[in-house]
């Protein structure tokens, strides 16, 4: 813990704690909860009370079959007050469900007034044969309902919702998909997709799982030696907070059947950014672009690799993340205004963020 308070302070990064519901005990929750508030100090934002609870009664062997979302209310509550009785100015978030949205909801309505997140997980499906990269980079049926209730949810309760843990497909990722490029290209339409549906922020999982190995998925990869090195989807993480800086402002374009889709930001009245994703594995695009208003020329910084499976050659703006961490675009290509209009050819397989008043 005292590692972990170093590292936030040296990162600014804020620290959501989970304490087990599952298998601890309430004791165990508060004393755990007083070292993390002391380790964490003002870089904690929240504590959640359990880790999947709508799973306790089905998925594992935590709480009989018959355990529901009135049940976990009653234990989050008690262990809620043990807390607050220790530490009475300390914020919550939860209820971290896995799959069930619904309990988001009806949270989201009970502790609303005292909460600092709702927070969902999500993964395409747990890794298996049908879990392909073809699959991964088409539409997931069910995200965009998800999504719907989640910030329907948020505005009611004026609580922000979180996606607080996600990958690919679950079970550590599927090999020879998760730790591919097609994975970097989808980490990048996923997270646009998320800001677009009002989302707050997202936790991509990461590192060693609860099967002891280092998931595919892991955008941070570690060797035998200990070297550590960029996967995929650090490059499509990567890439979102090159291109996302600003708001959301409406886009409208027309993809003419090719697996493609497009995101615009604004980061000010001559500040903007177009972040292109062609995720098809065989058609190129030539896309038109007019935008309301004079921009002048632009510049574009392109994700590629030599295929949507490669798994190193990877390079953003014409550079590979060090090892170190360090990342400076060694390409960036010019993109003319011809009479305010801009022309991109973006090939399959790769992305593309094109940038104006950088």
């Amino acid at each position: 813990l005292q590692q972990l308070g170093s590292f936030l302070d040296a990162t600014g990064w804020r620290l959501i704690w989970g304490l087990n519901l599952g298998s601890g005990s309430q004791q165990q929750a508060v004393e755990e909860a007083e070292a993390v508030a002391a380790a964490g100090k003002d870089k904690l934002l929240a504590f959640e009370i359990g880790n999947e609870p709508d799973l306790f009664g089905r998925g594992t062997a935590h709480r009989p079959s018959s355990y529901a979302y009135d049940d976990f209310l009653k234990e989050y509550r008690l262990y809620k007050a043990a807390i607050r009785a220790k530490l009475p100015h300390v914020r919550f978030a939860g209820p971290d469900a896995a799959t069930v949205t619904d309990w988001v909801s009806r949270f989201a309505a009970d502790e609303g007034n005292d909460l600092e997140l709702l927070t969902h997980h999500y993964y395409r499906e747990c890794a298996g044969p049908a879990s392909t990269l073809d699959k991964l980079l088409h539409p997931d049926p069910k995200l965009a309902p998800k999504l719907e209730t989640l910030q329907a949810a948020s505005k009611r309760s004026r609580v922000p919702y979180r996606i607080c843990e996600t990958n690919s497909f679950c079970g550590g990722g599927k090999p020879g998909v998760s730790d591919t490029f097609g994975a970097a290209l989808w980490t990048l339409d996923f997270m646009f997709a998320l800001a677009s549906a009002g989302c707050a922020g997202v936790n991509i999982e990461t590192g060693v799982n609860q099967l002891g190995f280092i998931s595919s998925y892991s955008p941070i990869g570690e060797d035998q030696h200990n070297a550590i090195s960029a996967k995929p989807a650090y490059y499509g993480m990567l890439a979102f907070a090159q291109g996302s800086r600003g708001h959301r402002v409406p886009v409208d374009y027309d993809n003419q059947g090719v697996n493609l889709t497009a995101y615009a930001v604004a980061g000010g009245p001559k500040n903007l950014s177009i972040t292109i994703i062609n995720k098809d594995a065989s058609l190129d695009a030539n896309i038109h672009i007019v935008a309301n208003g004079h921009l002048g020329n632009g510049r574009i910084l392109r994700l590629s690799a030599p295929s949507l499976t490669s798994k190193e050659q990877i390079t953003f703006g014409g550079a590979s993340v060090a090892p170190n961490g360090e990342w400076k675009p060694s390409h960036i290509e010019s993109l003319p205004s011809k009479k305010g209009k801009y022309e991109i050819h973006a090939p399959a397989g790769s992305a593309c963020i094109l940038q104006w008043g950088v």
